[in-house]
């Protein structure tokens, strides 16, 4: 393909690329060849595949791609409008009634990324005469909602809820409405938000209280069903956000609270109004993985067994995955801190070449001196993939040095 010349309108975006090369963090896609398994093969290559948000395997599940092709069988390959005009299916009801039951909440509303769930629900139930108070390590999602709603938003310190009841206290005079956000599980360091803290804190000072369960569905909670659950705090959290796009191992996001939380997301969340609704074959995969959660909780077992091993051998060989000057992991999302974001992405170039995908990660996803190797285990690994891993790990990592020297 001849590559089109570089117009001088643009330019300024190829000088952004040249800096990334520069500092050794630029980056390019790797292409997945098969199915997303603990082992399959990226740019040709045959992996050990530890990058992944594939946690409890249902992306590749054979009850999921027989629920798929059924529906579409059934119901056709699309959904042809979005909700409000022609594009509400009765297999999104059914979806979002069975996610409402599993969540132990009055109504579910399902968008069409975890990103549009969060994005589109803070902009839509807050105003610019509102205050937002955001755990400073919330994911972009949370971030750019806050600032499409035009709130005054004001950032706590990390799972810090002194500082934030300091905030809400300043503002405790203020017209307009409090919402308090969390993520239940960060997703780059892995620790478990204080859920529990915070929505006491917001029910003290009469704020909304939020919490972002991506990378807690499936993961925390009985069968999966998120921090809330884990923290007993049913009742106590006003909207519940997760995801179908990690542990579900299909494609969306939700957000589960009351009736009147929900219909008025139908009449004011953006991404609903003017996104076509899923596939229906999404829809139907997702109640599938929805009803192995109830009737195998013996996969989410299995991902904090292999968990527990992965973290206590990475600790073992040398490696930092946090604590001190960054937060210590606390479920399957494993930082392998290395500071500085070239040697972040070498290594991960190294463990690749090597047989091993491990994301790099660096700035501005993660603070400056922070970079990382983000790695995440699911249920389906087994031992041997697991211990073969970890060998290459050590392996390469002593000797670029980051371990010392062999």
């Amino acid at each position: 393909m001849t590559q089109t010349a570089i117009r001088p309108q643009l330019a300024h975006l190829t000088q952004v690329l040249d800096d990334l090369r520069a500092k050794g963090t630029h980056f390019r896609l790797r292409v997945l060849d098969d199915q997303q398994a603990p082992v399959c093969h990226y740019d040709g290559r045959e992996v050990i595949n530890l990058a992944s948000n594939n946690y409890l395997g249902l992306a590749n599940h054979p009850r999921l791609i027989e629920a798929a092709i059924a529906a579409t069988r059934a119901f056709g390959v699309g959904s042809g409008a979005v909700r409000t005009i022609a594009g509400t299916m009765r297999i999104h009801m059914d979806l979002e009634e069975k996610i409402a039951r599993f969540k132990n909440v009055d109504a579910c509303v399902v968008f069409q990324s975890g990103f549009a769930a969060n994005a589109g629900t803070v902009s839509a139930i807050l105003g610019k005469e509102d205050f937002i108070l955001s755990d400073e390590l919330n994911h972009a999602s949370i971030i750019d909602g806050a600032r499409l709603s035009r709130a005054t938003i004001k950032v706590f310190k990390h799972k810090d809820v002194a500082h934030c009841e300091q905030l809400l206290k300043e503002l405790e005079s203020a017209p307009g409405h409090k919402l308090v956000i969390t993520d239940g599980v960060f997703s780059m360091d892995g620790d478990i938000g204080a859920v529990d803290k915070l929505a006491a804190l917001a029910e003290k000072y009469g704020a909304i209280m939020m919490v972002d369960d991506a990378h807690a569905s499936g993961v925390l909670g009985r069968n999966g069903r998120g921090s809330v659950d884990y923290f007993g705090m049913h009742g106590k959290v006003d909207v519940q956000v997760g995801t179908l796009s990690k542990a579900i191992g299909a494609l969306g996001g939700y957000v589960c609270g009351s009736h009147d939380l929900i219909d008025y997301l139908y009449h004011r969340a953006r991404p609903f109004l003017f996104s076509t609704s899923h596939p229906p074959s999404v829809a139907a995969t997702c109640m599938a993985a929805f009803d192995i959660l109830e009737k195998e909780p013996e996969r989410i077992d299995r991902l904090w067994k292999n968990t527990s091993y992965f973290q206590s051998e990475l600790k073992r060989a040398g490696f930092n995955i946090g604590g001190v000057n960054t937060p210590a992991t606390e479920t399957p999302i494993t930082p392998i801190i290395v500071g500085e974001g070239r040697a972040a992405m070498e290594l991960s170039r190294a463990l690749f070449d090597e047989g091993v995908m491990g994301t790099g990660i660096a700035f501005p996803t993660v603070p400056e001196g922070k970079a990382r190797i983000r790695a995440i285990v699911t249920s389906e690994h087994t031992r041997a993939q697991l211990d073969r891993a970890l060998e290459t790990m050590e392996r390469v990592a002593k000797r670029m040095g980051i371990l010392g020297q062999e």
